[in-house]
C-alpha cells in the first residue's frame, strides 16, 4: 500500500506541475475575454489525461479489454473528475478572488488539486478500475 500511496502521490504532483505550466504557457499565448478561465480549462485537461494514462497503468494496474474499453473507461474517469474538478476549480478560483494575485491562484490550485486527488483516488478504486 505504501508502494501505491507514494506513486499516487508523485503523479499528482506531476499532474498538478503539468497542470500549472499548461495554464502558464495559455496565459502567455492569449490574454484576451476569459483568459483565466481558457488557461484553467488547458491545464485541466492536460492534467487529466496524463493522470489518466499513469493512474491506469502503474496505479490500478489496469489493461482495458481493447481501445473501446479503454475509451469507456477515460468517459468513466472524466465523470468522475467532474466531481473533484468542481472542487479544484473552486479552490483555485476563490484563492484568486481573495488574493487578486496569480501566485496565490496558484497556491489555491495545488491545494484544490491535492484535495481533489484525494477524493479521486477513492472514487477511481470504486468506479472507474474495478475488477470482475
Amino acid at each position: 500500500m505504501f508502494r501505491i500511496t507514494f506513486f499516487y502521490i508523485l503523479f499528482a504532483m506531476f499532474s498538478t506541475g503539468l497542470n500549472i505550466l499548461c495554464q502558464e504557457i495559455s496565459i502567455r499565448l492569449y490574454s484576451g475575454p476569459y483568459d483565466m478561465a481558457v488557461s484553467i480549462f488547458v491545464g485541466t485537461v492536460s492534467g487529466l489525461f496524463f493522470k489518466y494514462v499513469l493512474d491506469k497503468k502503474y496505479i490500478f494496474n489496469y489493461q482495458p479489454d481493447n481501445i473501446k474499453h479503454d475509451s469507456q473507461l477515460f468517459v468513466i474517469y472524466t465523470l468522475m473528475s467532474v466531481f473533484t474538478t468542481l472542487i479544484f476549480w473552486g479552490v483555485e478560483f476563490s484563492f484568486h478572488f481573495v488574493f487578486q494575485t496569480k501566485e496565490m491562484r496558484y497556491i489555491g490550485a495545488m491545494i484544490g488539486l491535492a484535495i481533489g486527488y484525494t477524493v479521486k483516488y477513492m472514487l477511481d478504486k470504486k468506479y472507474v478500475f474495478i475488477r470482475e
